[in-house]
């Protein structure tokens, strides 16, 4: 079973830095003005890239290049906590000399019900736990 890891440090407020294990850095913002964005809007990100990500793949391996390509998604949220999304609308608009609508369609469906892990992991029971560890300042060498 593989593993993700990722950091996040507090820089001041509700500023932090998340890094991956690659060392690619996100600024995540809940300050205002915010200079990053919010956690919320990073999940919706999240669930664009990825599935971009495959539609991509998918209409390359069916040679359909999209000359332009872009995908909105717009979250709706509950009013009370922890104010989770009630209604994600994920909006794919491609295009390209050989790009059929019938192959962009099934290139998005592919993503959203088989290949996008974000969009499974919205749709599933996922085991989560938290635990608290005392912070041990290491000595410098």
């Amino acid at each position: 079973m593989a593993t993700k890891k990722v950091v996040v440090h507090q820089l001041a407020g509700h500023r932090f830095l998340g890094i991956n294990e690659q060392g690619d850095k996100v600024l995540i913002d809940g300050d205002t003005p915010a200079a990053g964005m919010r956690p919320m809007e990073l999940l919706l990100s999240a669930l664009a890239g990825c599935t971009a990500y495959d539609v991509v793949d998918i209409m390359n391996k069916k040679r359909q290049l999209m000359s332009r390509y872009r995908v909105e998604v717009v979250g709706e949220r509950a009013n009370e906590h922890p104010k989770r999304y009630t209604r994600i609308v994920v909006t794919h608009y491609g295009s390209g000399p050989n790009v059929s609508q019938e192959a962009l369609e099934r290139a998005v469906e592919l993503s959203h019900t088989k290949y996008c892990s974000v969009s499974a992991n919205l749709n599933a029971e996922i085991e989560s736990r938290a635990v608290v560890e005392p912070w041990e300042e290491k000595a410098a060498p």
